[in-house]
């Protein structure tokens, strides 16, 4: 068993009547965790071209998972705020482009999801690192971030836009007795 023969994958081998040291695979088999039917759900993309709609329904989990995966991932550069300001930059590296430019405010959502998925410019790919149902995740939370630059009062519910007017509550500053 120490010295037991072994065989680079192709490799010429007379085990095997093709003289191959592997076999071939098997017509259209899929390797196990590997079968991705869902075109718009693995690629972002539908016939082809970016998917302007989510595979799936964004609830309040998701978007939380979006930011939380953003923070993680993309922060580093793009910054939390999506402005492109972070701190990789701050040390010298090339700025990516704000998330709150017209382009990509226009930008179908499918195309975050493949920059994510293949990598665009200088940023690399996360195909590896971020798996699909988080990419969707952080498409969200993109998303999420370019709406709340660039918001208007019509966006708010009518009911609540007696709040937009009250300054912000801050916490009273400790008192002697509170100290």
């Amino acid at each position: 068993m120490h010295d037991a023969p072994s065989y680079d994958p192709l490799q010429e081998a007379p085990f095997f009547a093709n003289g191959a040291a592997s076999r071939t695979l098997v017509a259209n088999t899929v390797a196990r965790g590997q079968l991705h039917e869902d075109e718009h759900f693995y690629t972002g993309k539908v016939n082809g071209e970016p998917a302007t709609e989510f595979p799936m329904p964004i609830t309040p989990e998701i978007m939380a998972r979006g930011q939380e995966r953003f923070n993680v991932f993309c922060s580093p550069c793009h910054g939390r705020t999506g402005m492109g300001n972070g701190m990789i930059v701050q040390r010298g590296f090339r700025q990516p482009p704000s998330y709150h430019e017209e382009r990509l405010r226009n930008a179908p959502v499918g195309y975050f999801f493949d920059v994510m998925t293949n990598g665009f410019g200088a940023m690399q790919d996360y195909a590896a690192q971020v798996q699909p149902s988080d990419r969707w995740a952080i498409a969200a939370y993109i998303r999420a971030l370019q709406l709340s630059q660039h918001g208007t009062v019509a966006d708010v519910p009518a009911d609540r836009r007696g709040d937009l007017d009250r300054p912000a509550q801050t916490p009273a500053a400790p008192t002697q007795e509170n100290k």
